[in-house]
Protein backbone atom coordinates (compact mmCIF):
# COMPACT_ATOMS: atom_id res chain seq x y z
CA UNK A 1 0.00 0.00 0.00
CA UNK A 2 2.96 2.33 1.02
CA UNK A 3 4.48 1.42 -2.47
CA UNK A 4 0.99 2.24 -4.16
CA UNK A 5 0.63 5.13 -2.44
CA UNK A 6 4.12 6.75 -2.92
CA UNK A 7 3.65 5.74 -6.69
CA UNK A 8 0.75 7.88 -6.67
CA UNK A 9 2.33 10.71 -5.36
CA UNK A 10 5.22 10.86 -7.39
CA UNK A 11 3.05 10.73 -10.82
CA UNK A 12 1.02 13.46 -9.50
CA UNK A 13 3.74 15.43 -8.70
CA UNK A 14 5.59 15.07 -12.10
CA UNK A 15 2.05 16.05 -13.74
CA UNK A 16 1.16 18.82 -11.85
CA UNK A 17 5.48 20.18 -12.08
CA UNK A 18 6.92 19.18 -14.74
CA UNK A 19 4.03 18.68 -17.78
CA UNK A 20 1.59 21.39 -16.18
CA UNK A 21 -1.35 19.13 -16.18
CA UNK A 22 -3.68 21.36 -13.42
CA UNK A 23 -5.47 19.10 -10.90
CA UNK A 24 -9.03 21.36 -10.88
CA UNK A 25 -10.59 19.41 -8.37
CA UNK A 26 -10.41 18.57 -4.86
CA UNK A 27 -7.13 17.00 -3.60
CA UNK A 28 -7.94 15.26 -0.75
CA UNK A 29 -10.97 13.12 -2.98
CA UNK A 30 -8.12 12.10 -5.28
CA UNK A 31 -6.10 10.79 -2.20
CA UNK A 32 -9.00 9.02 -0.32
CA UNK A 33 -10.75 7.66 -4.23
CA UNK A 34 -6.82 6.64 -4.99
CA UNK A 35 -6.57 4.58 -1.82
CA UNK A 36 -9.83 3.20 -1.99
CA UNK A 37 -8.61 1.73 -5.68
CA UNK A 38 -5.11 1.17 -4.26
CA UNK A 39 -7.55 -1.15 -1.75
CA UNK A 40 -8.76 -2.92 -4.59
CA UNK A 41 -6.19 -3.64 -6.92
CA UNK A 42 -4.20 -5.57 -3.84
CA UNK A 43 -7.31 -7.36 -3.08
CA UNK A 44 -7.24 -8.73 -6.42
CA UNK A 45 -3.30 -9.18 -6.00
CA UNK A 46 -4.60 -11.20 -2.77
CA UNK A 47 -7.01 -13.29 -4.78
CA UNK A 48 -4.53 -14.03 -7.38
CA UNK A 49 -2.02 -15.30 -5.00
CA UNK A 50 -4.42 -17.17 -2.89
CA UNK A 51 -5.70 -18.95 -6.23
CA UNK A 52 -2.39 -19.55 -7.91
CA UNK A 53 0.39 -22.49 -6.86
CA UNK A 54 3.25 -21.01 -8.18
CA UNK A 55 4.69 -17.78 -9.10
CA UNK A 56 4.54 -18.18 -12.86
CA UNK A 57 0.33 -18.66 -12.21
CA UNK A 58 0.25 -15.78 -10.71
CA UNK A 59 2.00 -13.58 -12.95
CA UNK A 60 0.04 -15.49 -15.84
CA UNK A 61 -3.04 -14.52 -13.90
CA UNK A 62 -1.92 -11.05 -13.15
CA UNK A 63 -1.57 -10.24 -17.08
CA UNK A 64 -4.42 -12.01 -18.29
CA UNK A 65 -6.51 -9.15 -15.78
CA UNK A 66 -4.05 -6.27 -17.03
CA UNK A 67 -4.14 -6.31 -20.12
CA UNK A 68 -8.29 -7.23 -20.57
CA UNK A 69 -8.20 -4.16 -17.67
CA UNK A 70 -6.06 -1.73 -19.70
CA UNK A 71 -8.21 -2.36 -23.15
CA UNK A 72 -11.64 -2.04 -22.01
CA UNK A 73 -11.71 0.87 -19.59
CA UNK A 74 -11.38 3.27 -21.60
CA UNK A 75 -7.57 4.29 -20.97
CA UNK A 76 -6.57 3.75 -24.71
CA UNK A 77 -9.99 3.77 -26.46
CA UNK A 78 -13.01 5.75 -25.70
CA UNK A 79 -16.24 3.49 -23.90
CA UNK A 80 -18.50 5.64 -25.88
CA UNK A 81 -16.80 4.20 -29.43
CA UNK A 82 -17.49 0.65 -28.00
CA UNK A 83 -20.18 -1.70 -28.72
CA UNK A 84 -22.43 -2.12 -26.25
CA UNK A 85 -21.78 -5.71 -24.92
CA UNK A 86 -17.98 -4.42 -24.65
CA UNK A 87 -19.26 -1.37 -22.61
CA UNK A 88 -20.90 -3.82 -20.18
CA UNK A 89 -18.29 -5.92 -20.08
CA UNK A 90 -15.93 -3.06 -19.09
CA UNK A 91 -18.65 -2.11 -16.27
CA UNK A 92 -16.79 -4.98 -14.13
CA UNK A 93 -13.22 -4.01 -14.54
CA UNK A 94 -12.33 -1.30 -11.46
CA UNK A 95 -9.72 0.31 -13.92
CA UNK A 96 -12.84 2.13 -15.76
CA UNK A 97 -14.34 3.48 -12.56
CA UNK A 98 -10.65 5.32 -11.47
CA UNK A 99 -10.45 6.69 -14.58
CA UNK A 100 -14.04 8.15 -14.49
CA UNK A 101 -12.98 9.85 -10.99
CA UNK A 102 -9.59 10.98 -12.27
CA UNK A 103 -10.72 12.69 -15.13
CA UNK A 104 -13.79 13.96 -13.29
CA UNK A 105 -11.30 15.50 -11.05
CA UNK A 106 -8.41 16.48 -13.05
CA UNK A 107 -10.29 17.73 -15.56
CA UNK A 108 -13.88 18.41 -14.77
CA UNK A 109 -13.56 19.60 -10.72
CA UNK A 110 -16.69 18.03 -10.07
CA UNK A 111 -16.77 16.32 -6.64
CA UNK A 112 -18.10 13.56 -4.25
CA UNK A 113 -21.63 14.70 -5.70
CA UNK A 114 -20.99 13.80 -9.34
CA UNK A 115 -18.44 10.76 -8.22
CA UNK A 116 -20.72 9.37 -6.06
CA UNK A 117 -22.06 6.19 -8.47
CA UNK A 118 -18.29 5.71 -9.58
CA UNK A 119 -17.10 5.78 -5.75
CA UNK A 120 -19.91 3.49 -5.04
CA UNK A 121 -18.77 0.66 -7.79
CA UNK A 122 -15.13 1.13 -6.76
CA UNK A 123 -16.31 0.39 -3.08
CA UNK A 124 -18.44 -2.25 -4.03
CA UNK A 125 -15.71 -3.91 -6.26
CA UNK A 126 -13.51 -2.96 -3.02
CA UNK A 127 -15.62 -5.25 -0.30
CA UNK A 128 -16.52 -8.03 -2.52
CA UNK A 129 -12.59 -8.82 -3.40
CA UNK A 130 -11.87 -8.30 -0.04
CA UNK A 131 -13.88 -10.44 1.45
CA UNK A 132 -13.24 -13.16 -1.46
CA UNK A 133 -9.11 -12.59 -0.31
CA UNK A 134 -9.98 -13.02 3.11
CA UNK A 135 -11.84 -16.38 3.09
CA UNK A 136 -9.51 -17.50 0.18
CA UNK A 137 -6.29 -16.89 2.52
CA UNK A 138 -8.43 -18.31 5.49
CA UNK A 139 -8.93 -21.38 3.52
CA UNK A 140 -5.15 -21.62 2.70
CA UNK A 141 -4.16 -21.00 6.05
CA UNK A 142 -6.22 -23.39 7.85
CA UNK A 143 -5.32 -25.87 5.50
CA UNK A 144 -1.30 -25.50 5.53
CA UNK A 145 -1.15 -24.98 2.12
CA UNK A 146 1.52 -22.18 2.58
CA UNK A 147 5.31 -23.16 1.91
Amino acid sequence: MCVGIFSFTIILVTGVAWFGVPVKGSLPLLMVLNFLFLLTVLAIGIVISTISSTQLQAMQASFAIILPSVLLSGFIFPRETMPWVIRLLSSVIPLTYILDILRGIFLKAIGIAELWQDTLALSAFTAVLCAIAIVRFRKNWSSGNFQ
